[in-house]
């Protein structure tokens, strides 16, 4: 036992060092977030040409996050499951940067471990365009100063929500431990141009629409692209004060393509095991009703989202908003869901290591017109602490409920508790 408590000492210091003079040496790329304290708040990546091209470059990084989970369910039928306290499963990511050009570049991130698979698989990637250089030197480079392409499979730019989220290891970002309710995170085929000029914000993009990629065609497929966009406004007044607003939208008509915008996570919920009945565990449940069960999907086919964002960040305090609604088409039973989201956050000292908040987070509508009202409500309160750059703990009391029009083993259920979290982004 000393002996092998010696060699996992050993192994633990070499990968410690090891993880040290990767992150040392580490090339900056250019038009970039990091993946650290000093990406916090960032979100469309700037257009500032502050790095210089010197040939291409790779950076390698990773993410990794451990959860200790404290929660308790309840429905008005009890059949839900009794949840334990302790660790959940780690996840981690794998992340390629690669400078491949003047003003282009490339981001692929693989996930290493996540709730639905036990194997390591890509979640999605993008080159990104900031130069034509590569055509010729200069080319185009007054239209470059302002404008962005990004074109791969990965998540679209709609919404503000995604740039704050926790991306199965990729916690760093996100100020608590759960995503919102009405997630909405994608990755699929696109296109996208973004402009950027005195704070001004323009994005136009179009994607396939699918989530599993397939040129298989069936008597009942339907493929439509999608079409999105965003428009806002960006300005940092001064040292204390920076406001930013943007509305986006999202629309798809086609019957196989569009419906994975509130469903496209395929990393799995971080309330782990929430919302399984009895009957569900004995049988033996999927991975889609097992791990998704604390957000909701409305599952719409012929979509059109819209989702505001207004930012506010005055020296420590900082708010951020969601207002959103997801409709179907008038075919498809008109049904329609509102998504609201309010979170406070003051940062401590000059460094803004140390955090507090709250946030407030509820979804409502209907399935279709002739349905029942649905409400679900949710409140975390907690705070957190950067160690470093790269290392964030985090805790947080949530508290979810199922208030409105839900039968079932959702009718009257609720899930309350503790989440610890320990998240290294670099």
């Amino acid at each position: 036992m000393k002996t092998l408590n010696k060699f996992l000492g050993i192994l633990i210091v070499l990968g410690l060092s090891a993880t040290s003079t990767l992150m040392a040496q580490q090339p900056d790329l250019q038009f970039y977030r990091t993946n650290d304290v000093k990406g916090r708040n960032v979100f469309e990546t700037t257009k500032a040409d502050t790095i210089p091209f010197d040939g291409l470059k790779v950076r390698v990084g990773g993410d990794f996050a451990i959860e200790f989970q404290g929660i308790n369910q309840t429905n008005s039928l009890d059949s839900l499951l009794d949840l334990g306290t302790n660790l959940n499963l780690p996840t981690a990511n794998l992340n390629l940067d690669v400078q491949l050009s003047d003003g282009m570049r490339m981001h692929l991130r693989t996930y290493l471990s996540a709730r639905h698979h036990n194997e390591s698989w890509v979640k999605g990637g993008y080159i990104q365009i900031d130069k034509l250089d590569f055509i010729k030197p200069g080319f185009a480079a007054e239209l470059m100063k302002v404008v962005t392409f990004r074109v791969g499979l990965d998540e679209i730019n709609f919404g503000d929500a995604h740039f704050r989220r926790t991306d199965n290891a990729r916690a760093i970002f996100n100020p608590f431990v759960g995503n919102y309710i009405m997630d909405s995170f994608t990755t699929e085929a696109f296109i996208e141009a973004n402009a950027q000029t005195n704070g001004f914000i323009g994005v136009l993009g179009i994607s396939n629409g699918k989530l599993n990629q397939s040129v298989v065609v069936t008597p009942t497929t339907d493929n439509k692209i999608s079409f999105y966009g965003k428009v806002g406004y960006d300005k940092q007044f001064n040292d204390d004060l920076r406001f930013r607003i943007t509305g986006s939208w999202y629309m798809n008509s086609g019957l196989s393509t569009g419906s994975y915008l509130y469903g496209g996570d395929r990393a799995g919920d971080r309330y782990y095991n929430t919302l399984i009945s009895l009957a569900e565990a004995a049988s033996g449940v999927n991975a889609t009703s097992a791990f998704a069960n604390a957000r909701f999907n409305p599952r719409f086919k012929q979509m059109t989202a819209i989702q505001i964002n207004p930012f506010l960040k005055y020296q420590g305090l900082e708010l951020f908003g969601i207002y959103e609604i997801v409709s179907n088409s008038k075919d498809q039973g008109s049904g329609s869901y509102t998504q609201t989201a309010v979170e406070a956050i003051y940062r401590i000292g000059a460094a803004e290591k140390v955090f507090l908040g709250g946030r407030y987070n509820s979804v409502n509508g209907k399935a279709t017109d002739a349905a029942t009202t649905q409400k679900i409500s949710r409140i975390n309160l907690g705070g957190g602490w950067f160690m470093t750059d790269n290392v964030v703990a985090k805790l947080e009391y949530v508290n979810q409920q199922y208030t409105e029009g839900w039968t079932g083993k959702y009718n009257d259920a609720e899930f309350k508790g503790i989440m610890i979290e320990a998240a290294i982004s670099f």
